[in-house]
């Protein structure tokens, strides 16, 4: 028997196998095999073309009830701009840009404000602005078009912002200029932006409501980018495949140049599946430089189109699953997906791989551990967390523990013994984060606690409020949800093991963020620490805004002190509706527009255009933070009222 065939046979997710095959425990090869030459990877992609036409003929032979989309969903371009009518780890932070609430140390992640020396850089609705906050100030400084000058922004989407040294780079996508674009500025001491210059890398839709495209390690960028593949139709590797330019005004298709040849292109020893949607699973690493160009290489896999991926210090690893499709003659309760995890090396070695079961909820479902290890949750079935498919999971749960040394040729699995069936809700939402040695996961009203190293049991946890977010408070950690209209913050102690300690309740409210960015904890002494959430009315909507978000109107920030919660305050919006802009980009706040920032004693919120500061006052019990000052950044508002002052003046 196959690895192959004893994975379908044996795992289903654990379910009834009283034996493993022993083929699936042979070594495999080091790692994946690339294409030798662009002619077969030619052969390959024509041979599922071929099957996929194959499989239309008979569909369409059969009947309109095969489900089955040529078009990769959750590839999807977004939508298109608005029109012009609606234009319109200690308490040392302040020396520090770690004010965005990442997985891995080490690793930043894209996000919509950085700390850069004295100032903060916001990038907003395709804008970059620059506040200088050095030196106990507060002052708006500069504010230039997130995307090159004299070219146009309509239907592109600038997500992501990430910074080194007096770099920032912007991360987008533009349907139009033929998929993600890099933008490169230079702040200069006094907070002003300088463009200098833009790339665009030949890429689908990189979009997922719950992870970030970009990744900044030391001075590296990475970037992962999907480029679904065509069943039908022409097929033009020249004008498909990754290619890279570097924009100017009159830049045309013919600019791009191929940075990813078929010798850099993998895959494990399957056939692609003609019933199911192929992508170029595609990771670039570019290394940064003075000046405006970027020196870059990338590294792909071919797999189906469903995916998950996780950047550790070392590697990316993207796991590819098939999308499931409910159909004629195919059940809605189907067997877990035969699924492969790619590990590519961030040193631009060959990549490997393994055959798996089950989908990932996301990339926090993923950690690599210490000892030589991938530890990786999984449901029984998923579509991945392209666009918003990391919401759309069902079945049963399991660990995989694999050590790293079985990643190889992709032609070797995943063992029984690597997995561990765990409870859980069988669908739902689900959210999941380690923390040290543990391993949280939990949807509905129920959570569960496991230390991933030993044997032991997982425990049931019932903190009396939906699981809706769970986060790190350094070794130990919190569950947030509503209980009705009061929004709960329950902290879980995490020793030798796993209980609820102290809660608190805001009434009336709900999160008003549920990206991982919107939550920041700092430490502020052994056993103590501030954390901030956006939070609005619990009448509110959360999903009036793609990301979830569903407006500014205010940062909750509590004080924690061994693991109990008191309420310090909150610093508010502005009431009313937010005042034209002129958006001529990015008009969405996909990735939301609220943040708790902690720059050392220091309490900021991000709504919005306002950044207000608050003032920590009183002590013990009496604590409370007032607000202090604020200013708004919006473009069009100038002048000096009411203590806001902006330099934006159309």
């Amino acid at each position: 028997m196959s690895p192959r065939l004893a994975l379908a046979a044996c795992l289903a997710l654990l379910a009834g196998c009283s034996a493993t095959d022993p083929s699936a425990a042979q070594a495999p090869a080091a790692t994946l095999t690339a294409f030798r030459s662009e002619d077969e990877l030619m052969q390959a992609l024509q041979r599922w073309r071929a099957g996929a036409e194959a499989q239309r003929r008979s569909a369409r032979a059969s009947g309109p009830a095969v489900a089955y989309s040529a078009a990769p969903q959750a590839m999807a371009a977004p939508p298109p701009a608005p029109a012009a009518a609606a234009k319109g780890s200690a308490a040392e932070a302040a020396a520090d840009a770690g004010i965005t609430n990442v997985q891995t140390a080490g690793v930043d992640e894209g996000g919509i404000v950085k700390a850069l020396g004295e100032h903060l850089v916001i990038l907003r609705r395709g804008r970059l602005f620059t506040v200088r906050v050095g030196g106990d100030r507060l002052e708006p400084v500069a504010m230039e078009a997130a995307y090159a000058p004299g070219a146009d922004p309509r239907g592109a989407w600038y997500d992501e912002l990430l910074v080194s040294g007096s770099t920032v780079v912007v991360v987008g996508y533009s349907a139009a200029r033929g998929g993600t674009e890099i933008g490169l500025f230079e702040m200069d001491r006094d907070g002003r932006l300088s463009h200098r210059a833009t790339h665009h890398l030949r890429s689908g839709d990189y979009y997922s409501s719950r992870n970030y495209a970009s990744r900044l390690i030391g001075r590296t960028l990475v970037f992962y980018a999907p480029v679904p593949l065509p069943v039908w139709g022409p097929f033009a590797p020249a004008e498909l495949l990754p290619a890279w330019r570097r924009w100017q005004p009159q830049a045309l298709p013919a600019d791009f140049r191929r940075i990813l040849p078929a010798t850099r292109i993998y895959r494990s020893d399957d056939e692609f599946d003609p019933s199911q949607p192929l992508v170029l699973h595609q990771v670039t690493r570019c290394a940064l430089a003075d000046g405006a160009d970027l020196r870059c290489e990338s590294t792909g896999v071919l797999g189906p189109q469903g995916r998950v991926f996780h950047v550790s210090a070392g590697s990316v690893y993207v796991w590819t699953s098939p999308v499931p499709r409910f159909g004629r003659g195919e059940p809605a309760e189907a067997a877990a997906p035969a699924s492969t995890v790619f590990r590519l090396p961030l040193d631009g070695g060959a990549p490997s791989g393994l055959k798996t079961a089950g989908v990932p909820v996301d990339s926090f479902s993923f950690l690599e551990d210490g000892e030589g290890r991938l530890n990786v949750l999984v449901r029984e079935q998923g579509r991945g967390e392209g666009m918003f498919g990391a919401e759309r999971g069902t079945g049963r749960l399991a660990l995989l523990r694999v050590p790293l040394a079985e990643f190889g040729d992709g032609r070797g699995a995943a063992r029984r013994e690597h997995y561990r069936r765990l409870p859980g809700p069988d669908g739902g939402p689900l959210q999941n984060r380690y923390v040290g040695d543990w391993l949280l996961w939990g949807g509905g009203d129920a959570a569960w606690a496991l230390r991933w190293r030993d044997g032991q049991e997982a425990t049931a946890l019932a903190p009396g409020h939906a699981v809706e977010r769970i986060e790190a408070l350094g070794r130990h950690a919190v569950l947030v949800g509503n209980a009705g209209t009061e929004l709960r913050f329950s902290s879980l102690r995490l020793d030798r093991d796993a209980r609820l300690a102290g809660v608190i309740a805001q009434a009336a409210a709900r999160q008003g963020e549920t990206r991982s960015h919107g939550f920041f904890y700092r430490p502020t002494g052994p056993d103590e620490g501030l954390l901030g959430l956006p939070v609005i009315d619990a009448a509110r909507r959360v999903a009036a805004a793609p990301s979830g978000a569903a407006g500014s109107a205010a940062v909750l920030v509590l004080r924690e002190r061994a693991l109990d919660f008191s309420r310090l305050g909150e610093l508010r919006a502005t009431a009313g509706p937010p005042a034209p802009d002129g958006c001529q980009a990015s008009c969405v706040d996909w990735y939301g527009n609220a943040r708790p920032i902690f720059l050392g004693e220091r309490v900021f919120a991000l709504l919005g255009y306002e950044l207000v500061e608050g003032r920590l006052a009183g002590r013990g019990g009496a604590e409370r933070l007032d607000e202090r000052r604020r200013i708004s950044f919006a473009p069009g508002r100038g002048g000096d009222a009411g203590g806001r002052y902006s330099p934006f003046a159309n």
